[in-house]
């Protein structure tokens, strides 16, 4: 059997054919990507519980989205924070750190690798921007543009893309700020803006500030298959683990 792999979904309105009203959905560059690495993607609607579908996963795909609450990391909300849904706050924490207590693979993408800072203790800027000096991270609405990314060498993010420079198409205004304890940065924009990161206590996280769903590389997607697919032997070879 192939692994299976859980994607963290929005739920929000949505309009199709004639209807109208609350969905759980997620964009088909996800699952699609997923499917090509080889595993199968399950989508998981952000509600209480959700986490104890981690039991059944073989690795975990934490997917952009809407900006974290700033409570998580002991702020106030500022005037360009958008997009907060406390309920998928809450449900991708959980989903994390029960795939972090069952040793699964996880992937963060855009919010995702910020939730992976949150998560131990780190903050985010709010607004790039006000920071940064200029809108190249989401230079326009609803399309996802490239910009230069330098990945440190020797690092696992590294070996897992095969290169130390790529043009990363990306599209968001919050960032990694300070890091959490066992964070590390792994590769950077021309400004300095943190785009990947790694857990240094496992061998099986990742994060990236980019969309490697809207780009053309699936490296970032085979590394979260294989890693899920060797899991499962282990598994397989010693049910015990």
């Amino acid at each position: 059997m192939p692994p299976i792999i859980g994607v963290s979904a929005y739920a929000q309105p949505a309009r199709w054919g004639v209807w109208e009203m609350p969905a759980v959905l997620l964009p088909g560059a996800y699952t699609d990507a997923v499917a090509a690495a080889g595993a199968v993607p399950v989508l998981l609607p952000p509600l209480e519980g959700v986490a104890g579908a981690v039991a059944r996963l073989d690795g975990l795909l934490l997917a952009g989205g809407g900006d974290l609450g700033p409570g998580l990391y002991g702020a106030e909300a500022q005037e360009h924070t958008a997009g907060v849904q406390a309920a998928r706050d809450g449900a991708e924490s959980a989903l994390l750190a029960a795939a972090l207590e069952r040793g699964i693979p996880v992937l963060g993408v855009c919010r995702g690798m910020q939730l992976l800072n949150v998560a131990r203790g780190g903050t985010l800027v709010q607004h790039l921007p006000d920071r940064v000096g200029h809108d190249g991270h989401r230079r326009r609405t609803g399309v996802f543009d490239d910009h230069p990314v330098t990945v440190a060498e020797g690092t696992r993010t590294a070996r897992v893309l095969g290169r130390t420079r790529l043009d990363a198409p990306s599209y968001h205004h919050q960032a990694v700020d300070a890091l959490g304890e066992g964070v590390v940065a792994t590769a950077w924009a021309a400004d300095g803006t943190v785009e990947a990161l790694e857990y240094a206590d496992t061998a099986d996280v990742l994060g990236v500030q980019w969309h490697p769903e809207m780009g053309r590389d699936p490296s970032l997607f085979d590394w979260l298959v294989e890693r899920a697919a060797a899991r499962c032997g282990r598994l397989a070879a010693d049910p015990s683990t």
